[in-house]
């Protein structure tokens, strides 16, 4: 398989689903990235796991409907192409 763009893009939506799919009760509640974990002061610097959690839950937010159809491109692209 040659490195190619669309190599490139195909590992970027894998990952971008492998973020989708992370359940919040199930999977990040138990190693300590739940909801309540990221509790913080008023004018305290969020720390990496709270930013963390944020861009996992927009992107679970956000990409969730944009997924379906870039998925849906990226298997009949592949289905004609092989």
């Amino acid at each position: 398989m040659a490195f190619t763009l669309y190599s490139l893009i195909q590992a970027a939506i894998l990952c971008i689903n492998a973020v989708a799919v992370l359940h919040e009760e199930r999977f990040l509640s138990k190693i300590g990235w739940g909801v309540d974990q990221s509790v913080g002061g008023f004018g305290d610097e969020p720390g990496i796991k709270v930013q963390l959690m944020n861009l996992i839950r927009s992107v679970r937010t956000v990409m969730r409907v944009p997924l379906i159809a870039v998925n849906s491109v990226c298997i009949v692209l592949l289905l004609l192409f092989g």
